[in-house]
């Protein structure tokens, strides 16, 4: 076997998963336990790692150790590595057997209260077998997850209609509505529009996240700009930060009914957020995932 390049690759291999530890730990030990190896068998796989590839991929600090720069370009090929094997080995699983295959589903935080469980239930009500992994976050982080193949596929909104990168179906038109605290100047109206609500301050979610793009974009047509004095991640806290009288937000209707103390009012002109599924248009989906996707576009016709 003369070509280096093929050497060296068959000497990482066994490590990718060990190096893929080391990114989130600086302990060699705790990074060996979470392969599932002796302390000293990762030291040596550090070492002959070095050997083969003529520089250190970690170096010591203190009791701890930090990868190299060597080591962070490894390492991060090796998490997408580790991504790609996982993905076919689920997709060989559940070629065998669908009803016990497994599907990693990422989400909105704002999704997780009603609309994710209730698609979960009924999907397990006919496929008891299949096994879930569930992951919340911003739209970017989840998006990112889904090019990376650490989720199959991402509930999100707006959806990423124009990359290239992705297949999407709109599954469901979501009200936004302004909160306002109770007792607020505007909570007795029944529409509001934009223009008469930047009187108030205003708590919403970080820039990142889908919702807080399509708000800024709302505003940015009105012509007006809200005086935003909180950020937050997660539609729930901002609802709470209403109820406290911290200001007033732009949020999807509730699912089931308003948080105590805060009222929701349509806007006017309405608005909608449009969610709906992503997934990789460089990968063919397992036929459990396929399975789930379709159910959730079923379940949308019914609604």
């Amino acid at each position: 076997m003369d070509d280096p390049l093929t050497t060296n690759l068959l000497a990482l291999a066994p490590r990718l998963a060990l190096l893929d530890a080391l990114v989130d730990e600086s302990n060699l030990t705790r990074a060996a336990a979470i392969v599932g190896v002796p302390q000293p068998t990762a030291s040596r796989w550090l070492t002959e790692l070095a050997e083969h590839l003529g520089t250190p991929v970690v170096s010591r600090i203190g009791r701890g150790i930090r990868l190299t720069h060597a080591g962070q370009q490894l390492a991060e090929s090796a998490r997408r590595a580790s991504a790609e094997l996982r993905l076919g080995l689920r997709a060989a699983l559940s070629e065998a057997d669908p009803e016990r295959g497994h599907v990693s589903l990422a989400f909105l935080h704002t999704m997780g209260g009603v609309r994710v469980p209730e698609l979960l239930a009924g999907f397990r009500a006919a496929h008891p077998g299949v096994r879930f992994t569930l992951v919340q976050g911003a739209s970017e982080d989840l998006l990112h997850r889904l090019s990376i193949g650490e989720a199959d596929l991402v509930l999100t909104a707006p959806l990423p209609v124009h990359d290239p990168g992705f297949e999407t179906s709109a599954i469901a038109k979501q009200p936004l509505v302004a909160v306002v605290p109770t007792g607020h100047p505007l909570a007795a109206r029944a529409r509001v529009g934009l223009t008469e609500l930047i009187e108030s301050e205003f708590v919403s979610l970080k820039p990142g996240f889908g919702l807080r793009r399509i708000i800024d974009d709302l505003f940015a047509q009105a012509g007006c700009t809200p005086r935003v004095s909180f950020e937050g991640e997660e539609a729930d806290t901002l609802r709470g930060m209403v109820a406290a009288r911290l200001g007033v937000a732009i949020l999807p209707e509730s699912e089931p009914l308003p948080n105590p103390g805060t009222i929701e009012i349509p806007l006017h002109p309405a608005a909608f957020r449009e969610i709906g599924l992503a997934w990789s248009a460089d990968r063919t989906l397992a036929p459990v995932v396929r399975m789930f996707r379709d159910y959730v576009e079923r379940s949308s016709d019914r609604t």
